[in-house]
């Protein structure tokens, strides 16, 4: 009987310091899990350290290490994704370079996938990172939780496990710039949901950033809720009859005391800036569904490789 193929993903960008130790730990794992055949597929992001000096080395000396070399880096979204597409493994463990995701849970996410579940998805219910950053990121899952049409996932990253059967579903969305963590429950499949603590990154900086994490932020929002375009329209309706309420409330004031009511500048200063903030609050929100839109119809290539390794 022929082996299941298991493909493991790891993106990476100036992790010099993780990579190797990563492969290492990868394969002893496995060789405790002598029924599966594996691969380590790595896209690298045009890394500026030795990061992919480090991966051919170890490539010439493990066949089933795999390399995507960027010909520049293409962000933090669309060269994970491209990667991902590449796998064909039978199931797809995707794991970042730095540990935060920790590879000693392969066996157990293969369990559950033996069991039926088509994807086996990661859930960080604690985390030994920043503790403020933790919590942002745990309010923005929730946020996005309950404005979203469809079900979302709570602090969950991306790390996991996804049947090839779901995968060969996602080639076919042909998503120039996509939010891979909100497709997972797109489609109907049989999710497991496996609680873990997020541990420290073991070396290095994290490339995550406000604009980085900005970018996640309105990708989610864009592409699973139009509640913040609703609710622009709501809220310019409501200011409107608020607007003319007020109105009517000083001119029935004045009529009343014409001699001795002065209105001033105080309430057309802060009606004017206020109502100012709202529109240009609201002009930002539809002018990222427009960069949204923009996005798709380019249809640029999520990628361009410069060279692969050991893929035959």
């Amino acid at each position: 009987m022929d082996k299941k193929k298991i493909t493991v993903f790891t993106p990476c960008f100036n992790e010099q310091g993780n990579v190797a130790e990563l492969i290492e730990r990868v394969k002893n794992i496995f060789e405790t899990l002598p029924q599966y055949n594996y691969e380590h597929i790595f896209i690298d992001n045009a890394s500026t350290d030795s990061t992919l000096k480090i991966l051919k080395e170890k490539a010439s000396l493990y066949s089933n290490i795999k390399i995507i070399v960027n010909e520049r880096n293409f962000g933090h979204v669309r060269s994970p994704y491209h990667g991902l597409m590449q796998c064909m493994g039978d199931a797809v463990i995707t794991l970042v370079a730095d540990f935060q995701d920790p590879p000693e849970l392969i066996p157990k996410f293969l369990e559950k996938w033996e069991e039926g579940y088509k994807i086996v998805a990661g859930v960080k219910t604690q985390s030994e990172e920043n503790f403020l950053m933790f919590g942002i990121r745990k309010n923005f899952y929730k946020l996005l939780s309950r404005i979203s049409e469809d079900k979302q996932i709570n602090n969950f990253t991306g790390f996991g496990l996804y049947d090839q059967k779901f995968l060969s579903i996602v080639r076919k969305l042909d998503d120039p710039y996509p939010y891979f963590r909100g497709m997972v429950t797109d489609f109907g499949f049989d999710i497991y949901e496996f609680e873990y603590i997020q541990p420290q990154r073991a070396s290095g900086k994290t490339k995550n950033n406000f604009f980085t994490l900005y970018d996640i932020a309105m990708l989610g929002f864009t592409n699973h809720s139009k509640l913040p375009l609703r609710l622009s329209a709501f809220i310019g309706f409501t200011s409107a009859i608020l607007s003319f309420i007020t109105a009517l409330c000083y001119l029935v004031y004045k009529l009343v005391y014409w001699e001795n009511f002065q209105v001033g500048m105080a309430p057309l200063v802060i009606g004017v800036f206020f109502f100012s903030s709202v529109q240009l609050f609201f002009i930002g929100i539809i002018g990222e569904y427009i960069g949204a839109i923009h996005t798709q119809v380019r249809k640029r290539p999520l990628v361009i490789e410069k060279e692969r390794v050991n893929f035959n």
